[in-house]
């Protein structure tokens, strides 16, 4: 019979046990690694610069605010999170079946700890947007206590379509390489190297329809407060609370086959 001093226990091994896989996630990583921490913030600083080089040096850029290669980093860091998690999310079962056969854990803390530990690299980079709001000179607003809210949603979204994921690509695996494909595409689908503003009319309804649109809107208020749009926050947030709720469902359907599968 489960009573509520159980059920706390219960509750608290499995936080516990998060955040050891989290952290075991994070040794391997950078310990295998010469440069380490370096190697987090690498991608997304080298994307941002080659792409401040293109439409600031090559190009008349007609997208996006000044200083520019914050307009990026304040999308692209959150970017490195999201395509990080969900490209491992495609193998969360695949890569530790063993210890997922074998170890008596509820079965979403192998998604939730790849969220949580590119989360953490996600953190770990924010003294790159912080140095470079320095070095540009922008300016900082009252929109910035939105960016702990926009982590919130983004953590969701990030679970959800992982818990979507993890179960399916044990079933199909060329779902591994579908995603991988969608999430390239998604990158120029999202405003990230533009704003939501930016978008000619006919495609305005895309932005609606992606979360990330309002998710950067709020990375982006606490230097950039033309980029708040409050209807397409709402918007984002609704979706990412529908996605949450499909990830919870399709997860508990089908991890009964997912650990017969491995």
């Amino acid at each position: 019979m489960n009573t509520p001093a159980a059920s706390s226990r219960s509750r608290s091994r499995a936080w516990s046990s998060l955040w050891l896989l989290t952290r075991r996630d994070l040794k391997v990583r950078y310990s295998t690694s010469l440069l380490g921490y370096v190697w987090s913030i690498l991608d997304p600083l080298l994307m941002s610069l080659i792409y401040w080089f293109i439409f600031t040096q090559v190009f008349t850029r007609g997208v996006g605010e000044t200083p520019y290669i914050v307009f990026l980093l304040t999308a692209m860091l959150p970017w490195v999170w999201l395509n990080g998690a969900v490209s491992d999310c495609t193998r969360a079962f695949l890569r530790d079946m063993k210890l997922v056969r074998s170890v008596a854990l509820p079965h979403w803390i192998w998604v939730g700890r790849i969220v949580c530990s590119k989360g953490i690299e996600f953190l770990l980079s924010l003294p790159v947007l912080i140095a470079f709001a320095i070095g540009s000179g922008a300016t900082v607003g009252p929109g910035l206590l939105l960016f702990p809210v926009a982590i919130i949603m983004m953590g969701a979204l990030i679970l959800g379509v992982g818990l979507i994921i993890a179960p399916l690509v044990v079933f199909f695996r060329d779902l591994e390489r579908a995603v991988k494909l969608v999430l390239r595409v998604l990158f120029y689908a999202s405003p990230i190297i533009y704003g939501a503003a930016d978008l000619p009319e006919f495609a305005q309804p895309l932005a609606w329809l992606n979360p990330l649109s309002g998710i950067f809107a709020l990375f982006r208020a606490g230097f950039f407060p033309d980029q708040l749009n409050v209807g397409l926050v709402l918007s984002s947030a609704a979706i990412t609370v529908v996605t949450l709720g499909i990830g919870i469902i399709v997860f508990r359907r089908t991890i009964g086959g997912v650990l017969k599968e491995l």
